[in-house]
């Protein structure tokens, strides 16, 4: 625990309304707040977060932190097209420019009238501890909207001071909190060019710091996915593109760092389900085996178990692929592992109805996508 300091702390400040951005940035702040006699109610307003899927896994673990702690959380609203409404005209503006100024005075004007609506008379923001934002943006942005709310005040804190910076590093791995790449809108989501090799490492990355949650974040994903292809023998005319009954699972044996389905495969053989696995030939392509059971399994390419047998080769009777990866986006675009096996076989075949796998903090803004690649129908994670 940090030792218990006053930097910066107003005399008369006992409780603040928190603006939080996001877990990882919130954490090393409340529990200075916490250390230091100060209580925090966390304020989540974060319109400007693109895509909403993205705003929902930030949203979700800021109150999952909060829950842990007992203290109070509340939920802004997501309105992004207001939001959109809020800096439009500035959407060419570089990050730190003007838009990025006009992002926080809204947010923190928003915070000021619940502070206010409240009775809380101080109010403050984790953006504050964020290295890639301006603090002077910031503050300028605070003392904005305690001028247009009175009866509030800012408190204008460098929260990257004080070992805050290091113990939010401790928290992050401590909690496993989801990790985001991006600021959180569609501008610097587009703005940060990821290539593939980076957002790669990052990924890898960020399975390294939820090492110890995958177990359990695999049997959630693996629940989704039961109910998912339960409700495939019932589909609606909706979406015609999803077959209407069970014939034959694309599945996949799962890699240490992967969503573990094993028991899922095991429960639909059992439900009378088929499974094909599938195979990586010597002259890269990729091939599918009927899978029995776990006897039937040898190591392949890549320490990938694989299935023996004969090729399966009727692919009208798939009804589903599972297809894993190391990323995934709101528009399905999937980013593997560079070799291009899933592809090249999945553009040979693109009558198959596609479900990504993944974890929950593989859910990216924008994955990098070229021409070959093929995208996903949709995304479980």
């Amino acid at each position: 625990m940090q030792q218990k300091t006053v930097f910066g702390k107003p005399a008369d400040c006992n409780s603040v309304l928190l603006h939080a951005c996001c877990a990882p940035c919130s954490s090393a702040i409340v529990e200075w707040l916490l250390n230091n006699d100060v209580h925090p109610t966390i304020f989540y307003f974060n319109p400007n977060i693109w895509p909403r899927e993205e705003y929902e896994i930030r949203k979700t673990e800021s109150k999952r932190h909060a829950e842990s702690l007992g203290i109070a959380w509340l939920d802004g609203d997501y309105d992004h097209e207001d939001w959109r409404c809020g800096v439009s005209g500035l959407e060419g503006e570089p990050e730190r420019g003007l838009r990025c100024e006009q992002c926080f005075t809204l947010r923190l004007t928003a915070t000021a009238r619940k502070a206010r609506e409240l009775g809380i008379e101080w109010f403050a923001t984790t953006l504050a501890s964020s290295r890639w934002k301006s603090l002077d943006q910031i503050t300028r942005a605070g003392l904005q909207a305690e001028a247009l709310v009175p009866g509030t005040r800012f408190w204008a804190q460098n929260w990257r001071k004080g070992g805050l910076q290091e113990r939010r590093n401790q928290l992050l791995r401590e909690y496993g909190f989801y990790n985001q790449q991006y600021c959180g809108c569609e501008f610097s989501a587009h703005g940060a060019a990821l290539t593939k090799p980076v957002l790669r490492q990052q990924m890898r990355q960020a399975k390294q710091q939820h090492q110890q949650q995958l177990p359990a974040l695999s049997e959630n994903v693996t629940s989704k996915l039961l109910q998912r292809l339960v409700s495939v023998q019932s589909e609606s005319p909706e979406n015609p593109d999803c077959p209407t009954s069970p014939k034959t699972l694309l599945a996949y044996w799962p890699l240490p760092d992967e969503v573990d389905i094993r028991p899922l495969v095991g429960h639909l053989i059992h439900q009378g389900w088929s499974v094909v696995l599938p195979k990586v030939l010597d002259d890269d392509k990729m091939e599918l085996h009927r899978y029995t059971s776990c006897a039937d399994l040898s190591e392949g390419a890549f320490h990938i178990m694989e299935p023996a047998g004969l090729p399966f080769t009727d692919y009208q009777q798939i009804s589903v692929a599972l297809i894993p990866g190391m990323a995934f986006d709101a528009a399905g675009h999937r980013l593997g592992r560079g070799r291009g096996y899933y592809d090249r076989f999945l553009s040979a075949h693109p009558q198959l109805y596609k479900i990504g796998v993944c974890f929950p903090f593989q859910r990216v803004a924008e994955v990098p996508s070229e021409e070959h690649d093929v995208a996903m129908n949709e995304v479980i994670a």
